[in-house]
């Protein structure tokens, strides 16, 4: 289960932070399930890459997982909003 937890943060953290991210910058070209998708897949690309650059170091594990999480979910829930809504 310790293994698990930093992933579930990660996802759930990327989730909420693509559909924010999402929400913020009107962008409807996305429905809501692929918003949430694409931001929990971003939110474990981004805790994962803040652990690589030594984020952890800084802050406790779970904090930089979120952190991580909703950074990665906004960055690319916002691309894929944005090449949905060019494709359009």
């Amino acid at each position: 289960m310790e293994a698990l937890l930093p992933l579930i943060t990660q996802l759930i953290a990327g989730a909420v932070g693509g559909n924010v991210a999402s929400a913020a910058l009107k962008q409807v070209a996305v429905n809501a399930v692929a918003r949430t998708i694409a931001g929990a897949i971003g939110g474990i690309g981004g805790g994962m890459l803040l652990t690589l650059v030594g984020g952890e170091t800084q802050m406790t594990g779970l904090i930089a997982d979120g952190i991580g999480g909703l950074i990665g979910g906004g960055i690319l829930s916002t691309i894929v909003g944005a090449v949905a809504a060019r494709a359009r």
